[in-house]
């Protein structure tokens, strides 16, 4: 399969150029978005043209609205000429991200008779009644359940012109794969594929791309400085879970740590902490797997309200919490794979504001640690709570010995530094 690059131009564009309908100009002004991001530069003028996209940018650059304004411009520059089955049919791995998505699709589609709907796993069937029987044009669903509406014959996707997979990576990990092979030969009839995953490192996915794209352009953003996600991370070491207990209590307590997202890999560990932390006086709202929809929503509004400074969480959080202003991440478990602890700790900083991500990590966690710190080339720095140090001999030499290599680069731009220290001294001392 052939793959074109490319990267962004030193012009930076507004979205007037991008020749969008005045109805979309208007609901763009009306949302507030000033000028397009590096990730929306990149892929409107190649979606627009009808390109398949294969695209990788970090969470909360604007990657919704790059797939978004590209396909409301096809539905408007083609109008619907009879009622049907949606015309665009955009995949998401979790129901948080579906929902975000179709609520994007109607802010930007609000002056338009573009109709949008959402189906998901976790509410009553009888709910999509509306979505699979009148005429839908953008449809944002969770695979699962929309497989069962195909093999049901409710739901046709012979009519699916566009065709997104967000987030694909994650997909993949959930274990869709199989699901969603079976949707895009459904779907098979499409004019345009657009995939989007915020870490492309997988062979997985570039497996998976190769099958599903028709010679794709490759765009990989660089947010600028404004875009790019400040994030401060860091690490507790521990002796055990009680000890990171302790460790979460007391960071949860400190001054400026405000609307915090605590990430655990079990739904028993989530249940665990959210009990241990209303006894600490700490108020918190959860979500974990099997949760029922209504409460999950519910769950997240009280979140996102302030009603609750803390929301415990297991990684079905991990994407499309869309929350703004999160002042911290704390990894109560560590992840094991890197792009998931990428994943993790993106629900901070976002859009260019300052965030902070800390792991409270056992001697066996280091494994991961490592992997961390070689993927983003830099230390991941220990700290510690004086009250709360830890006991354990192997958990202060897994400090003392913890080691990252670093890049030629990397070791240039150090002695640089470590010899304008010296000069700075030696001037001080005259």
């Amino acid at each position: 399969m052939k793959w074109v690059l490319l990267t962004l131009s030193e012009l930076s564009l507004m979205f007037e150029q991008f020749d969008l309908d005045s109805e979309l100009l208007a609901s763009i002004n009306k949302i507030g978005y000033t000028k397009p991001t590096s990730i929306q530069e990149l892929v409107i003028p190649q979606a627009m043209v009808g390109k398949d996209v294969l695209a990788s940018a970090p969470t909360g650059t604007g990657k919704t609205a790059a797939f978004l304004l590209p396909i409301a411009q096809h539905l408007l520059d083609y109008p619907r000429t009879k009622p049907g089955f949606p015309r665009v049919l955009i995949l998401t791995p979790t129901r948080e991200l579906a929902i975000q998505i179709g609520e994007d699709s109607e802010q930007l589609t609000e002056l338009t008779k573009i109709k949008t709907g959402v189906i998901t796993g976790g509410v009553n069937y009888g709910s999509h009644a509306d979505i699979l029987t009148s005429t839908t044009d953008i449809l944002v669903a969770t695979p699962g359940r929309l497989l069962e509406y195909i093999e049901n014959e409710q739901f046709d996707a012979r009519e699916i012109e566009i065709l997104v997979l967000d987030e694909a990576d994650r997909m993949l990990d959930l274990g869709f794969s199989e699901t969603i092979n079976r949707i895009v030969a459904e779907a098979r009839w499409r004019k345009q594929t657009m995939l989007f995953s915020a870490t492309l490192e997988s062979p997985g996915v570039q497996l998976f791309a190769e099958e599903v794209l028709n010679e794709p352009v490759f765009l990989e953003s660089k947010p600028s400085r404004k875009e790019k996600a400040v994030i401060h991370q860091w690490l507790h070491l521990a002796d055990d879970a009680n000890h990171k207990l302790n460790l979460l209590v007391n960071t949860l307590k400190q001054e400026g740590v405000e609307r915090t997202v605590v990430f655990a890999n079990k739904r028993e560990t989530v249940q665990y902490l959210s009990g241990k932390l209303y006894a600490e006086e700490l108020p918190c709202v959860w979500l974990e797997g099997k949760m029922p929809q209504d409460k999950r929503n519910k769950a997240i509004e009280r979140f996102k309200k302030g009603e609750v400074k803390v929301l415990v969480a297991t990684d079905v959080a991990a994407r499309g919490l869309d929350i703004d202003d999160i002042s911290h991440v704390i990894n109560f478990d560590m992840p094991r794979k890197v792009d998931i602890y990428i994943h993790r700790i993106g629900r901070t900083g976002r859009a260019g504001k300052k965030g902070t991500a800390i792991s409270l990590v056992e001697a066996h966690d280091m494994g991961v640690i490592g992997k961390i710190e070689r993927y983003t080339k830099e230390r991941l720095s220990r700290r510690f709570i004086q009250e709360l140090r830890p006991k354990n001999k192997e958990s202060r030499v897994v400090n003392k010995k913890a080691k990252i290599k670093l890049t030629t680069s990397q070791k240039k731009a150090k002695t640089k530094k470590q010899v304008k220290k010296k000069a700075k001294r030696a001037k001080a001392a005259k």
